[in-house]
Order: C-alpha cells, then structure tokens, then sequence
C-alpha cells in the first residue's frame, strides 16, 4: 500500500494509577463519555470482551459500529472501525510502571483508502483523551 492507505501513530502518558484501575473504567463502557469528549454515546452489545461489538456516536457525527478484536485483562484492548474499505484499528495499552503508576498507550492504525487523511482526524483528540482519563482515574477509588 502507498503512504496515503497506510497511516499510524502511538500517544504516551505516564499516570498515577494502577492498571487495575484503569482497567477499571476501560471496562465500563458506558462511562467513557465522562472522560473522553469525543463520545457524544456508546452502547457495547454485550461482554467487554473478543468479538463483542459497540456503537459510538461522537459529537456532530454519525454513530460508528466497532469491534473488540483484542481483550486481555489490565494489558490491553484493541478495538477495530470499517468504513468504506477504510479500517480504524486502536490499541489502548497499560504497561505497570510500578508505586501505582501505568503508562497508558493510544496506537491507532489506519489502513486503506484515506487512511492519511483519517487517521490524523481520529487521533487528534488522543492526547486530551489520554490526559482526561488520568484526571478521572485520580479521582478513581482504588480497590
């Protein structure tokens, strides 16, 4: 594929939570919107789990079907958009840094037809996502 069909970035933060706690609010779906301002809905259709699917409708746009192709507990979850030919895959890493620290990795994958040009559309809230979900996990009771 040419540079234009094959598009990719990672965002970093270092955050003052354990893994379990940001796995924690990972998993509840229907929170997501408390800390991430380009979630106007979202609706997961069973398990936060493989193969499980979700609707998220961000602000101003239409809502979106995505799959969970990865889900490994206080590790990760990958979640995967098709649209057009155009696939949207995003890796949200925990690595335990340890003393209650985790650094948190948004790596998205853009692949196909526009993927230069939507890639850099879905990824550019990433670092205020990722600075939202620190904040809310602060004010997270531990377990």
């Amino acid at each position: 594929m040419t540079n234009e069909n094959r598009w990719n970035v990672e965002h970093r933060l270092e955050v003052a939570a354990a893994p379990e706690t940001l796995w924690g609010l990972f998993r509840d779906v229907s929170s997501w919107k408390q800390w991430n301002a380009g979630i106007e809905s979202i609706q997961l259709d069973g398990e936060f789990a493989k193969n499980t699917w979700f609707t998220m409708k961000p602000p101003g746009q239409d809502a979106l079907r995505s799959q969970l192709v990865e889900v490994r507990e206080n590790e990760c979850f990958v979640d995967e958009t098709r649209v057009d030919g155009l696939t949207i895959t995003v890796a949200h890493r925990l690595q335990p840094l340890g003393k209650g620290r985790t650094q948190v990795t948004y790596a998205l994958e853009a692949t196909g037809p526009g993927a230069a040009e939507v890639g850099p559309m879905v990824a550019a809230d990433f670092p205020d996502v990722l600075a939202a979900l620190a904040k809310h996990a602060a004010r997270t009771p531990r377990a």
